[in-house]
């Protein structure tokens, strides 16, 4: 394999949905300090020096631009990182690239041998340590993607070499590639591959998306990414959020079930009230006391689902749109076409559960008054005693 490069995206959320517009996320840093931390390229330890978001070491967002999308660094440029030696006798190189996507920070960091035409092995991806680029080290909220791109001969047996590929990127960890999709990307074999943590299979930021590029025919691939390369990132990002979202939705949706479950509860207590007034009457004064927080807590569940409906809504045009400004330079995959799709569905999903779910907030409301009436009847009948 020559010209092999290996690229981490990884995607963090800056900002939450509940953090007010000049606040951040409470680990909003730690994609950063996780960067940091991995200690292997020179340029590492002194990243933060070279970022908007730092004062020497200290995280100070407020220092980003008004801007929603730009380079996060004060040259505005990338960062070389420099390089490290491998036992070999060649050497790797690393570049990164921060950015913020609106509420999003995303980085490209991009590991090369120091001669693009050095035939590198299967064993010998070990000297890129992808172990350290994995997701229980970066620890990126939206979830990553790992994509290797390599040249080699025509005659080779790419869908082999492409799971020999994803497997040795995960070698010595608990993760285990499972193959998703294969197609093409302009004019290069692409390879997916999905790796998830066995205890936590259905979290984004506990998944970790393998691409594996393989250009056989001295396709321009490389060039026309260059070209693309910004509506490819920001198509990545799309390609995470709504992964993240739908999950966060399918957390929510329980959650408010939970609450409509109480609710019915309670209103089957009605009828059940002791005749006597003095019991009913304390009893009642607790259940209003109840009820407001617990509706409450099912508006709050409603809102997120909504929010993330519109984030679903915003996020599915957003890589839709790349999708086409990328199919302009050449053949994309249609597995992209299927994600869109499927993501629809997602979406619909979340507008089922606000219509199941609707309805309740109504009734939290009726079953606030009906309980506040019986409440000022029994205690006015109680002081005319």
């Amino acid at each position: 394999m020559k010209n092999v490069s290996l690229t981490l995206y990884a995607f963090h959320l800056r900002q939450t949905l509940t953090d007010a517009p000049d606040r951040v996320a409470d680990d909003a840093a730690l994609l950063w300090d996780n960067l940091t931390n991995l200690g292997h390229f020179p340029g590492l330890t002194t990243l933060k020096s070279q970022l908007i978001c730092y004062t020497n070491t200290e995280y100070t967002p407020q220092n980003e631009p008004g801007q929603k999308t730009y380079w996060l660094t004060h040259a505005q440029k990338d960062i070389d990182l420099g390089a490290i030696s491998t036992a070999d006798g060649f050497k790797i190189t690393a570049n990164l690239q921060p950015f913020r996507l609106n509420d999003t920070y995303a980085i490209d960091l991009t590991l090369t041998p120091d001669s693009p035409h050095l035939d590198i092995t299967l064993p010998q991806l070990q000297h890129f340590r992808p172990q350290s680029l994995l997701p229980n080290t970066i620890q990126a909220s939206l979830g990553q993607t790992l994509w290797l791109y390599a040249e080699v001969d025509a005659q080779t047996d790419c869908a082999t070499l492409a799971e020999q590929c994803a497997t040795a990127l995960l070698a010595n960890t608990p993760l285990n590639p499972s193959f998703q999709n294969q197609d093409s990307l302009f004019g290069s074999h692409l390879f997916h591959y999905l790796a998830t943590q066995p205890s936590q299979p259905d979290n984004p930021a506990q998944q970790c998306h393998i691409l594996i590029s393989l250009n056989t025919n001295h396709s321009p691939t490389v060039e026309l990414l260059g070209k693309g390369y910004d509506e490819l990132l920001q198509l990545l990002c799309c390609h995470h959020k709504l992964r993240y979202i739908y999950h966060q939705s399918r957390q929510r949706y329980p959650d408010a079930r939970h609450l409509y479950s109480q609710l019915e509860q309670q209103i089957q207590t009605l009828p059940n009230l002791t005749t006597d007034k003095q019991t009913r009457l304390d009893a009642l004064k607790n259940l209003l006391n109840q009820i407001p927080h617990t509706a409450l807590d099912y508006a709050r569940c409603l809102r997120d689902l909504r929010a993330h409906h519109t984030a679903m809504e915003t996020n599915l045009t957003n890589f839709d749109t790349k999708q086409q400004k990328l199919a302009q330079f050449g053949d994309i995959p249609q597995f992209w076409g299927k994600f869109l799709k499927e993501s629809h569905v997602w979406k619909q999903q979340i507008q089922t559960d606000i219509n199941y779910l609707s309805p309740g907030q109504d009734l939290f409301g009726q079953m606030l008054e009906t309980v506040r009436g019986i409440v000022d009847l029994d205690q006015a009948e109680r002081d005319t005693f």
